[in-house]
């Protein structure tokens, strides 16, 4: 009788592996359990992570008599290593990837999925359970074999499995010994240009040097430079490089809770989450995923005529994004429901404007890029410019997209100031001194108002809303983009009542008042790195780098961090990965590193 087990039941203990066309989710055992194809918002033909029974769909190389497993990606890539042994200490290695490097004068990222076999001692045996399905697991395939191939067609998708390894065995799912190397290769239903074995080889070692180059690229800070490197990797997966879309996350529905029902869909381009990417790239001088992403932000931009933005948009546009629910997928760790689509694309969400201008105004600066933008890209800018103006003192939804309430929100008029304010700044370098006294007087308004009306005397704080008194994590980006100086009292006093109120020790949540859903229970990411930004600001360093070092800690065994860290348990919870938690490492590093001058 085998004994075989699957050791990892469902978490977030994940490595992904992707090209900027799709990306895969696989755990600690080497199970292949998210992948959305044709790209990131599509249908996830492999959903275990959302369905671990018996009709959910997987991709496992699954070792007799299992004992153990080691995994860690190729340092400085986004090749990932799974070893596995079993109890006689026999092993195998699973290499993952998604191949991505030049060829031919453009970028090859075709949807591709290469995963090589090989034996590292004596002669274990495995089986490979390759169970794919199509329209969120309602459809198994149709299935038909070839001699070195398999066919998955359903749901309008045809999935070709070209591999070494015995074929007869591969679909019976029998255990069988592994004697040799073997490799297999997901991708279009059409032929290889070479065999089966070249070709994952060529694949894996073209997509090893790109990733290294570009890592070499990167202007990293003396002090943890691992962490960052990581951080960078996965976010640049997260750019959707046919469009320049940046997705949130790669998955739905991963509770930012246990039992919360805060479960939604993050597969999409949040405006706001984008610029936050685009920023912390370029903090390392990884330009290129701006220049990618103004190909899409200014469709967006010219599209709307100088009228609304929604808050998100699909990768390729979409502006309806219907939210439903899936009744027959039981969800992460049994944490229904199941969504796709997403409500707050009919979300008026004000700070939407300064997201957009922010997430531009370096192209203005930027002497490196192959394009920088200029006076017609400025006359876009100034059309949503002008609408930041309009509605930064009207109730919209925040940027916490509440549901049922609506407010002047603090931080929904900070990045109307911040829209007016860059677009000063850009007009100086265009040589525009009209322009740079139209949008300083208006940027000079939206802050007055702000610090007015926005300070709460009673909590000596600046509050979430004009002429409100409940506290939101959010203040504190304020000094970020550099509204107030970092030193001005009102703002010590805010991140020392927002640590009084919003703090479990070292994590921060959101926000004090209950939403639609009661209090998050949860910490979210984003607001512990950016009190980790503040403290450094105000003269706090020591504070800010025990609390990063907490975070660091919080990440998963390969680096990497979700929307949310359970501050009892520790546990990651949120949508995987979270392109605002990798932001806040790469942000909370070049903050606090040492110079390399202390050093050299």
């Amino acid at each position: 009788m085998n004994n075989t087990k699957l050791p990892y039941p469902p978490s977030l203990q994940l490595g992904m592996i992707g090209n900027c066309a799709y990306s895969a989710l696989i755990d600690r055992g080497a199970r292949l359990v998210w992948c959305c194809l044709p790209r990131f918002d599509g249908d996830p033909v492999f959903n275990a992570l959302l369905d671990p029974s018996e009709n959910g769909s997987e991709w496992a190389f699954e070792l007799e008599d299992f004992a153990r497993s080691e995994q860690e990606y190729e340092p400085n890539t986004a090749v990932l290593r799974t070893r596995l042994y079993d109890t006689r200490g026999q092993g195998i290695e699973i290499v993952d990837f998604a191949p991505r490097f030049w060829s031919r004068g453009r970028m090859f990222r075709p949807l591709t999925l290469v995963r090589r076999v090989k034996v590292l001692q004596g002669s274990p045996r495995m089986r490979v359970i390759l169970r794919p399905r199509f329209e969120w697991g309602r459809m198994q395939p149709t299935v038909t074999q070839g001699s070195t191939h398999i066919r998955y067609v359903g749901g309008g998708q045809t999935l070709r499995v070209n591999c070494d390894a015995p074929i007869s065995y591969v679909l019976s799912e029998t255990f069988f010994v592994v004697d040799r190397p073997m490799n297999f290769i997901m991708g279009p239903d059409e032929t290889l240009a070479t065999g089966i074995e070249d070709t994952a080889r060529h694949f894996e070692q073209e997509t090893v040097s790109y990733w290294r180059s570009w890592t070499r690229a990167l202007a990293l800070p003396l002090e943890w430079q691992e962490a960052v490197i990581r951080a960078a990797i996965t976010l640049k997966l997260s750019l959707f490089e046919d469009t320049g879309a940046i997705v949130a996350a790669m998955t739905t529905s991963i509770p930012e809770a246990p039992g919360s029902g805060r479960n939604w869909d993050y597969r999409y381009c949040w405006l706001r989450d984008a610029f936050f990417v685009v920023r912390a790239l370029n903090s390392i001088s990884e330009v290129a995923t701006m220049e990618e992403y103004l190909r899409w932000l200014m469709n967006i931009v010219i599209r709307s005529g100088g009228g609304h933005v929604q808050p998100l948009y699909g990768i390729g546009q979409e502006e309806k994004l219907p939210e439903f629910i899936l009744d027959h997928l039981p969800g992460y760790r049994g944490n229904g429901p199941v969504r796709v689509g997403n409500q707050a694309q009919e979300h008026f969400q004000y700070d939407v404007y300064g997201n957009i201008i922010l997430g531009a105004s370096q192209a203005f600066h930027d002497h490196r890029l192959f394009k920088r933008a200029g006076r017609a890209e400025f006359v876009h800018l100034e059309a949503v410019g002008e609408q930041a103006f309009k509605v930064y003192d009207q109730p919209d939804a925040g940027m916490w997209e509440l549901r049922t309430r609506a407010r002047v929100h603090t931080s929904s008029a900070l990045m109307s100031w911040a829209a007016c304010d860059r677009l000063a700044k850009v007009a100086a370098t265009l040589g525009l001194p009209e322009r740079i006294r139209y949008w300083r007087e208006r940027a000079d308004v939206i802050r007055g108002r702000i610090l007015k009306e926005s300070w709460s005397e009673e909590r000596q704080a600046f509050a979430e809303s004009f002429g409100g008194r409940d506290l939101d994590a959010s203040a504190l980006l304020m000094a970020e983009v550099n509204m107030i100086d970092p030193n001005d009292g009102r703002f010590i006093a805010t991140v020392d009542a927002l640590e009084k109120s919003l703090c479990d020790g070292p994590y921060m949540r959101r926000y004090e008042a209950p939403d639609d859903f009661g209090k998050p229970e949860t910490a979210f990411n984003i607001c512990t790195f950016w009190r980790i930004d503040a403290l450094a600001r105000i003269g706090r360093k020591a504070q800010a780098r025990e609390i990063f070092e907490v975070m660091l800690k919080s990440r998963n065994h390969l680096g990497m961090l979700s929307e949310d860290t359970h501050p009892v348990t520790g546990e990651m919870w949120g949508n995987f990965p979270q392109t605002y938690s990798m932001v806040g490492t790469i942000n909370a590093a070049v903050r606090l590193s040492a110079p390399w001058d202390s050093v050299i």
